[in-house]
């Protein structure tokens, strides 16, 4: 049998694993992210350090980096592109100078606010093929994988607790 014959079942076997399926569900969550958010001109990844920033004040970036299970590089290139919009400040944390606390400026924090709406509408469209049950259900089973195998991820997820505000 030759290669080529063989082509289609390869295919087949591709286009049906969990990483390839996972990796094009997220850049149609992203596409749809960025339609209902262009005129906000933001991303899902400014969307998510704005709405982590909103729930905890003064975080550092290394905390933040792992609120969101971003590596330190990414979410140091997502705040200058905040901070360079006048979106965000970045300070020296008042328990160790060396590091930086980050927060929303008014205007980030209105950004936010007007992103409700349209990152919503963003959600509701990407779960629109799913019925009610199958909704919670996936959303189950992706936590479930996510938390089973999050010593393989190549950044942390930890999310800060209630009244964490330190600066790591």
């Amino acid at each position: 049998m030759s290669g080529s014959n063989r082509n289609p079942v390869q295919l087949a076997r591709l286009y049906a694993r969990p990483g390839f399926l996972l990796r094009r569900a997220h850049q149609i969550s992203a596409a749809m992210f960025e339609d209902a958010c262009r005129d906000l001109e933001l991303t899902p990844a400014q969307f998510g350090v704005l709405t982590v920033l909103q729930a905890h004040p003064g975080l550092g970036q290394s905390s933040l980096a792992r609120a969101l299970g971003f590596d330190k590089v990414t979410v140091l290139r997502v705040l200058r592109g905040l901070e360079g919009r006048g979106l965000v400040r970045r300070d020296p944390a008042e328990d160790n100078r060396r590091n930086l606390s980050v927060t929303l400026t008014r205007e980030g924090a209105g950004l936010l606010q007007r992103a409700q709406k349209p990152a919503e509408k963003a959600y509701r469209r990407l779960m629109a093929p799913l019925n009610r049950e199958q909704q919670e259900q996936l959303l189950q089973l992706l936590q479930l994988m996510t938390g089973e195998l999050q010593d393989e991820a190549r950044a942390a997820f930890v999310p800060p607790a209630p009244a964490s505000r330190q600066a790591a």
